[in-house]
């Protein structure tokens, strides 16, 4: 069974071989619950040529998840006492809720993806808002964690997601996530798990210094609050840097920005584009893309939800996201590290300059075409390269020769991102 670890050093994800693994996941919290199985092979065939390579689903979904059936008439649990109970999944017959997931996972694998799995979402242990019901408590959560755990722990793309954008407000909600995750780790210690936390916050907020959590994540979210995502993910490091961190619920293509759709502005593929470069060169371990109208499979467009999944498929950003994966892999991948010395930020709200570099390059990202003030003198080397990378077509274009000296570089275009690549030559 091919299987996934962390980097020697904690900072990155990699396969068994030691060939470099970037996550690029999307987030499609509704999959196993709102769509059939035609459905989902629209939906992963899609994904895949799109360079995706983890989907984030959740099998206790948000949407109802465990009292309104999914697509076959199948609910994920059945009843005691009138409540979904946890310790009693559902599994008669053909076509169960469980034979669903299964299917799902089956499909991504013969794309080459993961399922990023998540037992349960959050409102399920803590209904801060959402319908739950609240049915976990620590000694359920341990048996249907490791129930859950056993049942597909054989599938070789499955990586587990605690959490489910709730906050462990009490001690009973942390006990309730740690016996999950306990459950988890005891049945399938063969593949890795994290955490998703609630918008504006890090998993270190909650999971932090856990032996069962790999590796880390943020929300920065889709209002103000986590608009600079890279802050996050410097915090993430400094509370526990020796486990690798990435940000798993940015902003949403399509979104409503700050939740209001009476405002009439909607995240763009740019929005979308800002937050992933600034966060991969943090030395994220990868990043998460997201459609304010596919988590949740839209099929009926209304303001807060624009789009029909089907369409929202094919937007902008999601077709323009593989290239970040394909400019973090196309250069030396373990020697990546976050390099702010080497460029003149801009502090202003969506102007942050992002650098950073590995042994003989470096990647400085411009989020608006603003000038790059790049300290080439801190390159080393004699002869510096320099290229400029498209993030919306993916193409790298050489530009000049440049000695290692402070130098001013204009980007191609005014308003638009840009990457500055650098190389030093031999």
């Amino acid at each position: 069974m091919k299987k996934l670890k962390v980097y020697g050093t904690g900072q990155y994800l990699m396969w068994e071989d030691e060939k470099p693994f970037f996550y690029l996941g999307d987030t499609a919290w509704e999959l196993f619950h709102r769509l059939t199985r035609e459905e989902m092979a629209e939906y992963f065939a899609v994904r895949a040529k799109q360079g995706f390579n983890a989907v984030q689903a959740v099998a206790l979904a948000e949407f109802e998840g465990v009292t309104v059936p999914n697509k076959y008439g199948r609910l994920p649990l059945t009843f005691t006492n009138g409540l979904p109970d946890p310790e009693k999944p559902d599994t008669d017959g053909e076509y169960s809720y469980w034979d669903h997931v299964e299917y799902a996972i089956a499909l991504a694998a013969e794309k080459n993806m993961f399922i990023t799995l998540l037992p349960t979402w959050g409102d399920k242990f803590n209904r801060l808002w959402g319908t739950g019901p609240e049915i976990f408590t620590p000694e359920n959560a341990y048996a249907y964690g490791k129930w859950i755990a056993k049942r597909f722990q054989k599938h070789w793309n499955i990586i587990w997601m605690l959490g489910g954008d709730r906050p462990l407000s009490t001690h009973l909600h942390r006990m309730v996530v740690d016996e999950m995750g306990r459950g988890i780790a005891e049945a399938d210690p063969d593949h890795l798990i994290t955490f998703h936390p609630c918008g504006a916050a890090s998993s270190v907020d909650a999971v932090s210094s856990k032996s069962y959590i790999d590796f880390h994540t943020v929300q920065s979210g889709h209002g103000f609050e986590g608009y600079e995502s890279f802050s996050l993910l410097r915090r993430t490091k400094e509370v526990e840097g020796n486990k690798p961190f990435m940000d798993s619920e940015p902003r949403y293509e399509d979104h409503p920005a700050c939740f209001k759709a009476e405002y009439g502005c909607y995240w763009s593929a740019q929005d979308v584009r800002n937050n992933a470069y600034w966060d991969m060169c943090e030395g994220a371990c990868g990043h998460t893309y997201g459609n304010h109208c596919i988590w949740g499979f839209t099929t009926k467009p209304e303001p807060y939800f624009p789009f029909a999944w089907q369409e929202a498929l094919h937007h902008e950003g999601a077709n323009q996201i593989r290239f970040l994966k394909e400019l973090r892999l196309k250069r030396d991948f373990y020697s990546f590290r976050p390099a702010p010395e080497l460029a003149e930020d801009d502090d202003a709200i969506g102007g942050h300059i992002a650098a950073g570099r590995g042994e003989k390059y470096a990647y400085i990202y411009t989020p608006q075409g603003q000038p790059i003030r790049a300290n080439l003198n801190l390159m080393g080397g004699n002869i510096i390269r320099a290229s400029w990378f498209n993030p919306r077509t993916g193409e790298e274009t050489f530009y000049k020769l440049f000695p290692p000296k402070a130098a001013l570089f204009a980007a191609p275009t005014h308003g638009e991102d840009w990457v500055l690549v650098l190389e030093i030559m031999e």
